[in-house]
């Protein structure tokens, strides 16, 4: 094992909050606050939206936003609305069955030879059709520091051979932490590879900073870092050149994206968000058809107009630039191509 003083960084000076902190803290969590920055009116149905599942946006990311533009597709992931209210059938609290899934708190293990560690709740941004918006994290999910459960469970499986860290979102964690718990998992000699899935490059770049980049370097897992981008215009130069400096740590980049109705469901913007991905070094992976969360119905793509566009990029992209487009099942084996 490495030694303590390699993999975990140093504290911060007292008194000092990385600027990703301030950032975290200072997101907007008041839709009506939100629509006042975009110079937009008041909506009685964002609040509404907002009493069950609250808002949270960074405000750097609001500020990729067009004013005056309600039909903006950024502001459509993370603003309330009154249709997240709505029954609608097949669309329910827990999508993928991951309940029943979870053979200690924390951690799920859905597919041979890997697992899915919650490694916390906390999230940079609330998007309306995350999957989780429902998840029970105070139940299922390992308190502050205590992942020894988790940890056994991975330590007496010799068949498990990544750990995917998930949440919430891993990054929100302060290094210290993460990188503590990364060395945990070095321990385990049958492991090989680290996935990172986070959204905190995109919407709060400042996150990748040497403290994160430099136990990222160090570990001897393969890393993988799974970014979450839906749009190409979510790729500001600040996020440019955080991925960027998360490529020089060598680990491999990989973007997977929700197909959302009326943000991303036509094949030029599809397009564009590829090669604006390739063009950060982040190679585009999975597009995923919704999962049926209750409150995002009206985010859904048929699976008929889907494979239509995945068609058309095929046509347009090279073979490289096209995602897969897949669905998640509960009980599958692995996910499903479409």
């Amino acid at each position: 094992m490495k030694k303590e003083a390699r993999i975990i960084p140093r504290s911060p000076a007292p008194g000092h909050v990385p600027p990703w902190r301030k950032a975290l803290a200072e997101a907007i969590t008041d839709p009506d606050e939100l629509l006042r920055l975009l110079e937009l009116p008041p909506e009685p149905g964002a609040r509404l939206g907002h009493g069950l599942f609250p808002t949270r946006v960074p405000r750097g990311f609001a500020a990729r936003m067009q004013r005056g533009k309600r039909r903006d597709p950024l502001l459509l992931q993370v603003l309330p609305v009154a249709r997240e209210t709505e029954r609608v059938a097949g669309f329910v609290t827990d999508p993928l069955d991951e309940l029943a899934r979870m053979p200690v708190p924390g951690l799920l293990h859905k597919y041979r030879g890997r697992v899915l560690l919650t490694a916390t709740g906390a999230c940079a941004v609330h998007c309306r059709y995350c999957f989780r918006r429902h998840f029970p994290y105070p139940e299922a999910n390992p308190g502050r520091d205590q992942w020894h459960r988790a940890l056994d469970y991975i330590g007496s499986d010799t068949s498990i051979r990544e750990v995917i860290l998930s949440g919430g979102d891993p990054l929100s964690l302060s290094d210290r932490r993460l990188a503590g718990l990364v060395e945990r998992l070095e321990a385990i000699p049958h492991l090989k590879r680290l996935r990172l899935h986070s959204r905190l490059p995109v919407v709060v770049p400042q996150r990748v900073d040497d403290e994160l980049t430099g136990w990222l370097a160090r570990t001897r897992l393969k890393t993988v870092l799974v970014i979450h981008c839906n749009h190409a215009r979510e790729l500001d130069d600040a996020v440019r050149a955080a991925l960027g400096r998360l490529a020089t740590t060598g680990i491999l980049l990989l973007n997977q994206a929700v197909l959302l109705r009326g943000i991303n469901d036509c094949p030029e913007t599809q397009a564009a968000l590829a090669e604006a991905l390739f063009e950060a070094g982040v190679l585009p992976y999975y597009l995923h058809q919704l999962d049926p969360v209750q409150g995002a119905a009206h985010f859904s793509v048929p699976d008929d107009e889907a494979r239509r566009l995945i068609s058309a990029l095929g046509h347009a992209l090279p073979g490289y630039l096209v995602p897969r487009l897949i669905r998640e099942l509960p009980g599958a084996a692995a996910k499903t191509p479409l």
